[in-house]
This record gives C-alpha cells, structure tokens and sequence, in this order.
C-alpha cells in the first residue's frame, strides 16, 4: 500500500470514530483533532480505497454501503494491529507489558477488582486490558487469542491451565411474599413447579443450574432469562420467579436466600489460559502472583 502502516491504522480508527459518532466536528473533538485533520484522514482512506465511505445528511454524515464494507473490515485490522502491539510489548518487558484478562460479568464487583487491585501493587505498570463477558465467549476469547488469561468457571478440558479462586454456595432466591420464603433449607426437587429465572441457553452457568436441577428430576419452567445475576435476583425480588444464584447475590434488592440440601449446589470460579501455547511474560507474572497469593485481600 502506498500510505505508511502506522498512518493508515491511525486513519481507520479515526474513521472508526466517525462511523459510531456520524458526525464530523463532534469526532474531531472527542479525538481531540481539528476538522480539516479528521477530513483529510477520511480523504487518504478514501483515496486508498477508490471509493467514498460516508454521505452528507443534514445531521451530519452517514455510511453508504462500501463504507459499511470497509468499517467492519476496519474494526479487525485495527484489533489485530492493537492485538500485536500488545503482545509485542509484553514479550519484550514483563514490568511493562499487556495481560489481556476476560472474566465473567457475576465477578465484576467482587474478585475481579480485589485481584487487580492486588497485581497493580505487585506490578504497577504491568498495563491489564479488561474483557467481560459469559463464560462461552470467554472460551472463544481464549481460542482467538483476543484473552489470554480469564476468571470463569472451569472450561472442562485439559488444554487450559487453572489456579482455583473461590468456591461459591448456591441458594434459592426466592420473592419475599413467597410460599417458600420461611423454609431454613429445600431440595432442588422441590423447585419441579417454580418458574425459574436463569441465564440465556449457551452460558455456562445455565448449564451448571440445569444440570443439577436434570439430577433431581427437575424440568423447569423459564420465565425470564438475563445475562447479569444481579439482574436475576432484581427479577426474583419483583416477584416473576425464583432463582438459584451464588449466595453473595441474594438479598441484594429484596429477595430471600435459601440453603440447598446438594452438597453439588457451588460454582468454583478460578484462574485459567490455554496450555499449548507460551504465555507472553506479563501474562506469565500474572499466573505466578496468583499462584503465590491464596488469600486476596478482601
């Protein structure tokens, strides 16, 4: 290509921003550039490409289907290029470098924050690039590349690494006018008539709360699924169903926590990375501090 590489990856998020702004000065200044700078970016790409990407409108401008083409393009060349930069960089300097760490949405408040609070102080310029998300496009992160490092539950298989974390009881969250409310403990069995509130088909914590439920003969019935716990037990105090979550999330907007007989009813969350492959040293120092702190501070 004729433009140099770094100014042309420059220019295609530039125009990254202006797909999601569609609007010319009010991208220059959240870039922090002037206008014409942005234009003549925009004019380079287009020159590059043969083709205009954006229309005028009168509130600003908008794609036109080859930039559609180019935009989509764009978002992974520009992820690739940042994906190599950072792995350049903690190749060469563990103190410095990248850990690309996805973990799952229900660890948001908790362990997460403790863990890296913990690391920054071990390394303080060990930079973590953050991705949260369900456990099933933790393991597509973990495939890709995109995450090295992730905090889920175990992914089954023996092509990951694992450092255990913590070990969760599962309760019953049940409304506070529900008939159950008073109970000290409950069998899964008795749930067979409940209408549940669980996470959408594909997450890995629904196929933990169906597998326990298949094992005390349980079938239920879903009235609403959401992808955030919390979200879960919010649902479950307005009254639309019951839920088995991680004790830590019953309570939380009105609802009641109630002990499982199973001693199977836990979820162990931990640390884990694929094992056929080198991990970058940042990442590396990563796993060694959690292997040598047990105990986070809480």
């Amino acid at each position: 290509m004729r433009m140099l590489l770094g100014v042309l990856i420059r220019d295609l998020e530039w125009v990254l921003a202006l797909a999601a702004q569609l609007h010319v000065t009010d991208t220059a200044a959240a870039l922090g550039i002037s206008q014409p700078t942005l234009s003549r970016a925009l004019a380079r790409v287009e020159d590059e490409l043969g083709t205009r990407l954006f229309e005028r409108v009168p509130t600003g401008v908008e794609l036109n289907p080859n930039g559609e083409l180019v935009v989509e393009a764009a978002r992974d060349v520009t992820e690739r290029w940042e994906r190599m930069r950072a792995e350049l960089a903690g190749r060469l300097d563990p103190d410095t470098g990248v850990v690309r760490l996805a973990f799952l949405d229900s660890m948001a408040t908790s362990l997460v924050p403790r863990l890296l609070r913990a690391f920054h102080e071990h390394a303080p310029a060990v930079r973590v690039v953050l991705r949260q998300e369900p456990a099933h496009e933790i393991r597509r992160d973990l495939v890709s590349g995109a995450a090295e490092l992730a905090i889920t539950s175990p992914l089954g298989d023996s092509d990951h690494g694992w450092v255990p974390l913590q070990q969760e009881r599962l309760v019953l969250a049940v409304p506070p006018t529900h008939r159950l409310r008073s109970r000290k403990r409950i069998a899964l069995r008795e749930l067979a008539d409940e209408e549940l509130i669980t996470t959408p088909v594909g997450f890995g914590y629904r196929s933990l709360v169906e597998g326990l439920l298949t094992d005390a003969g349980v079938s239920p019935t879903i009235s609403f699924e959401s992808a955030d716990l919390a979200t879960i037990e919010g649902l479950v105090a307005a009254g639309l169903g019951v839920a088995l979550v991680p004790e830590q999330f019953a309570g939380q907007t009105g609802s009641i926590g109630i002990p499982l007989t199973s001693a199977a009813a836990r979820r162990t969350i931990g640390l884990t990375w694929r094992s056929d492959r080198p991990l970058a040293p940042a990442a590396a120092r990563f796993v060694d501090f959690v292997r040598a702190t047990p105990d986070l501070p809480s």
